[in-house]
């Protein structure tokens, strides 16, 4: 009985592996770098962010985000994000809207509030690319925008 028991479960198990389709909701990391500009300044900025991207189907997906940035002036400070995206899955590449809350990036401003755009290309398997722009409504003060180009890893 054994003998025919065990290659039994063996099949069914190998069936149900290969019946359940792949994950792609994924983990991701990234470097980035870009620029920062307001009226009468522009400055270089550089940060990471790690996320989590949730597939709605074949062709959606929605995700959260957290973000150190730190722009490369001496009165400035790391800011911290905290933003969501919603977009479309093309043939390996991302495109989305991005928005969210980021964390005062000196000590006389006040956080803000963002809202963007941005594109992922996917290439060498886990490795990825990316450009983003976001517009900063700043309460106390004139408001940013933020164009920034990254690569990084989905997990």
């Amino acid at each position: 009985m054994r003998t025919f028991a065990l290659p039994l479960l063996a099949a069914a198990a190998l069936g149900g592996a290969v019946a359940t389709p792949a994950l792609a909701n994924e983990t991701r990391a990234e470097v980035r770098g870009g620029i920062e500009w307001l009226p009468g300044r522009t400055e270089g900025t550089v940060g990471a962010a790690v996320g989590y991207d949730f597939d709605l189907g074949p062709a959606a997906f929605t995700g959260l985000e957290v973000s150190a940035d730190k722009v490369l002036g001496s009165r400035y400070k790391t800011s911290f994000g905290f933003q969501g995206r919603a977009g479309i899955n093309a043939l390996g590449n991302k495109f989305y809207g991005i928005g969210g809350y980021s964390t005062e990036p000196c000590d006389t401003c006040r956080g803000s509030w963002d809202l963007g755009a941005g594109a992922q290309f996917g290439f060498m398997g886990p490795l990825y690319t990316k450009v983003e722009y976001k517009h900063h409504f700043t309460d106390n003060g004139p408001d940013r925008d933020t164009v920034l180009a990254g690569v990084g890893v989905k997990f």
